[in-house]
This record gives structure tokens, sequence and C-alpha cells, in this order.
């Protein structure tokens, strides 16, 4: 239960705030004021909600015992509903004042790459990325094509893309990890079934200031681009290759005839690489101090399978099965998936939260 001077402090928080916006001058201490009054208004609106709604339970648990038969029954009724409304804006409160990741409001680098399977792998990798530009079209948000190898058969051996826009973390982190597929592949003569898997990888995009890559860091070598793309293509030397000497990340792009153009896409890349890593090795330090803790985002285990035979999506994080496979790898159904997810997550922090609490 929250207590009631939590909220009160809530409260207390916002009309400070709107009191310091009034008096800021300072354009930098504007903006900053004004990001968090953005964060805490919503939050101090439920709050206030929920106090008035335990006020309203106290006025009317004196009415109930009312001499009058007919306004203590009306009160009574009444009680009934709040009472039940309770609880719900409590759990929504609690919800907002869960510890936010401070990457959920990024946008991502997304990879996808065939796994085992062969010429199935990179088609259903072609598939996957299709669901994703789906996704993010009916979201609203932006995505570029990065860098990708076609495979001879169609799909794709691996493909990048830089998805943009607002939240696009928060929504696609429970992407990353081991996708496997269950179908009848089109050169399959005897119509068997046959399992073939891609990987998917959802790196936050930092901003400038979230991770400093020195240049004396940087070993920076330039090449031919190899494979179609004009006359320059092959001539001029515009393909770039980073490698970034105190972690060994290395990073290639040649989709862009122009050097410049090449350079900029891969440090784009090489700073989400970092700084995944750096979120990775952080987690893994949280992960260790509590072993009860589920799931990381390293793990090379499956986390959802795509059985076409069934029309069968099942996501093994949390049991969750839709038979609606068509929906779901065309995109439309996808967000079913995430936002069981991100329920789950909620709920297991929530639990998590309690526990702490307890100890």
């Amino acid at each position: 239960m929250i207590p009631n001077e939590k909220i009160a402090a809530l409260l207390e928080r916002l009309d400070a705030l709107e009191a310091a916006m009034s008096a800021a001058s300072d354009s930098s201490e504007i903006v900053r004021l004004s990001k968090e009054h953005g964060e805490l208004k919503p939050i101090a609106e439920k709050a206030r909600e929920l106090s008035s709604t335990r006020r309203q339970i106290a006025e009317l648990k004196e009415l109930s015992d009312s001499d009058e038969p007919d306004m203590a029954e009306m009160a009574r009724s009444e009680l009934e509903d709040l009472r039940q409304a309770e609880p719900e804006l409590e759990y929504a409160l609690q919800v907002m004042l869960l510890p936010k990741d401070k990457a959920d409001n990024s946008s991502v680098i997304l990879e996808v790459r065939a796994g085992t399977g062969g010429d199935e792998a990179a088609l259903f990798a072609g598939d996957l990325f299709r669901m994703y530009q789906r996704y993010a079209s009916l979201q609203g948000w932006r995505i570029e094509v990065l860098s990708q190898s076609d495979a001879e058969v169609g799909g794709f051996k691996e493909i990048q893309a830089a998805i943009s826009g607002e939240g696009v973390y928060a929504r696609m982190k429970f992407e990353s990890g081991v996708h496997r597929v269950q179908r009848v592949p089109s050169t399959e003569t005897q119509g068997r079934i046959h399992t073939s898997a891609a990987t998917v990888a959802i790196l936050p995009e930092p901003e400038e200031v979230d991770i400093e890559i020195n240049e004396s860091d940087l070993r920076i070598d330039v090449f031919r681009a190899s494979g179609p793309g004009g006359q320059s293509v092959n001539t001029t030397d515009s393909a770039v290759r980073i490698t970034h000497l105190p972690t060994g990340i290395v990073v290639s792009q040649q989709d862009e005839k122009s050097q410049h153009k090449n350079r900029a896409k891969a440090m784009k890349v090489l700073r989400a690489r970092l700084y995944e890593a750096e979120r990775a090795r952080a987690d893994a330090e949280r992960a260790e101090a509590r072993r009860g803790m589920v799931g990381s985002g390293d793990r090379s285990e499956r986390i959802r399978t795509y059985n076409f035979p069934q029309s069968r999506v099942t996501d093994h994080r949390i049991n969750l099965t839709l038979y609606k496979l068509d929906e779901v790898i065309a995109g439309d159904a996808l967000d079913d998936v995430i936002g069981a997810l991100i329920t789950q997550d909620r709920a297991d922090r929530l639990a998590a939260l309690r526990e702490d609490g307890d100890d």
C-alpha cells in the first residue's frame, strides 16, 4: 500500500516544480525543470486521484453508519464501487513509480542475423525484419537500413537498421534473443517440417553524452566496397572498418558510395554496441548480486517459436501462446506479444520491490 505521506510528497514536489518554473530565467534550468515536470505530472495526477478516492472512502464509511436508512444504503453502494477502484488506482500508481530504465526513451539499432538452418534461416531473418518494419510503421517510428547482406535465395544473412522514435527501446527491448521457426521450406519436396533460427539484437542508441569514444582508441581502415552499387562502388576506397581497440569491437559499413557517410553509420553502430556492452556489464553485476533475477539480454536459448503448421506463436519466457501467427509475423499483432511481455516485466519488478520491502 502506498502511504498517504508519499502521495503528499509527490504533490508537494509538483507544486514546487511549477513555482520554480515560474521563477526561473536561465534557459537550461527551465529545460531541466520542464523535463522533470513533464515526467512527474502524470504520476502526480494519478496520486491525486488515489488520494481523492481514499478520502471519499473515509467519508462514505461514516455516512454508511447513518441513522437515515436511505442515506446509509446509498453510501454503502458508492463505497463498494470506490473500494473496487482503489486497488486498481494503487497498482497503476505503483507501476508509474517503478524505477525507469534510462534507455527506455532511446531509439535503437536493430540487428537480425540468420542462424542455424541454412537458406531457410535467411528467409526467416527476412520475415522477422519485415515484421519489425511493419511494427515500426504502426508505431509511427522511422526505420532506416544501415547495412544488409542479402542471401541468394532471398531474405538476409544479416541486416542492421536504425529505428527512431519516442520510447522505441521500451517496447522493443524484449525482442533480443533467438527466434525459432518451424515450417515446411519451399525447397522441401517431402513436406517435412524444418526447424531454423535467427537471432535478433536490440541495441539502445545512446546520446552523444551517454558514452565517450576517444579517437585514439580507434583504428579506421578504408577499402573498396564489394558487391552491387554502381560504377564507383568497386573503384574507390569508400568502405570503412572501425576497430575499437580497448574492446576489440569491429564495425564495417560499405552500403554508401561516400566514405564519410559510411564512417558516420559505422560510428553510430559502434556507439550503440559499446553502450550495450556497458549496460550488459552492469546488468551482470546486478544479476550476480540478485541471483533470483531471471533473464539477461545475452542468453542464447530460444525466446520465441513461430510454428507455421499450427499457426502458433509461443513466447517461452512467459508461456504465452497465440494462434494467430499470420497476424504476428506480419507485424499487425506483434504488439499482443510485446504488451504481454511488458505487463509481466512490470509484475515481476513490483514483486521484487515488495520482496525488498519485506526484507
